[in-house]
């Protein structure tokens, strides 16, 4: 199932897709939140697509395409878990997950723009898998039970200031949250369409030069690994965001680094959660 919040920056609309066609789900949510996913909107949107009652929104192909969940309560992010990207960054693959926290508000639409801070010098892009959970989870007993607790997945730019992050006090919170740091969608994919969410495809190019292209495979914590860890330190609920991480071709790993600039384009891929592009802005 692909879910879609369409229309202008805070008047999306929820939105299910179909074959292609945007289909309204005003008569079932008014977005797609943590009480959605609490109360079982995934079951509830299938049921109205069975019955067939579902009205097309006229002129979808035109609406602006916002990020495809609401403002998550949190969003819980692992750095340094691919194998490949800590090689090309010089750190040692990591015992166990590490892991930060970035803000909801720096959350936007897919294609919006990309602000450089005022002051970066090193602004960086990171193409990640993005986790939705969809029941709360705390205290999971085993990795193995922790794939009943996500309701689906997102692609995300997790994007990065370097010197703000590592030569300004070293402080990661001050390199990750920064605004629009974390373009998200074009669409929410459920996790039943993903057969396995360590075997996906990412890529990343900026002004049409390859920079990334990985795979979920060379995780160093699986999707799940990942779920059941954060459930031992917090509360994970429904509607909340965990990023797992970016594989090698960041800009921080070339021999020569070319961070962003006003005026580059980042496009990005996951297999299954389409395709974004964003358009750097000076603040």
């Amino acid at each position: 199932m692909r879910l879609q919040r369409l229309g202008p920056v805070g008047s999306e609309r929820p939105a299910v897709q179909v074959d292609g066609v945007a289909y309204d789900l005003a008569q079932l949510t008014n977005d797609f939140d943590g009480d959605f996913f609490a109360a079982d909107g995934l079951r509830r949107v299938q049921d109205l697509l069975d019955a067939g009652t579902l009205k097309p929104i006229s002129g979808a192909e035109h609406l602006r395409v916002g990020p495809p969940i609401a403002r998550p309560g949190k969003i819980v992010c692992v750095g340094l878990n691919y194998r490949d990207h800590a090689a090309e960054t010089g750190q040692s693959v990591p015992d166990e997950p590490m892991v930060f926290m970035k803000d909801p508000s720096t959350i936007v639409g897919p294609n919006d723009d990309l602000v450089i801070p005022r002051g970066s010098s090193k602004t960086d892009w990171e193409v990640e898998l993005g986790v939705v959970v969809g029941r709360t989870t705390h205290y999971l007993e085993s990795p193995e039970v922790a794939m009943e607790h996500v309701a689906g997945y997102v692609l995300v730019n997790d994007v990065s200031e370097r010197e703000f992050q590592k030569e300004r006090g070293g402080s990661i919170d001050k390199g990750k949250n920064c605004a629009t740091f974390a373009p998200l969608g074009p669409w929410f994919l459920s996790r039943d369409e993903v057969a396995d969410p360590q075997a996906l495809r990412l890529t990343t190019t900026v002004n049409g030069e390859p920079r990334q292209d990985g795979t979920t495979a060379d995780m160093i914590f699986g999707v799940a690994h990942i779920v059941w860890y954060l459930s031992q330190f917090m509360p994970l609920h429904p509607g909340e965001l965990v990023l797992t991480g970016t594989p090698a071709g960041v800009a921080l790993g070339m021999a020569e680094p070319a961070f962003l600039r006003a005026g580059d384009v980042v496009e990005l891929t996951v297999d299954g959660l389409g395709a974004t592009r964003q358009r750097c802005v000076p603040a």
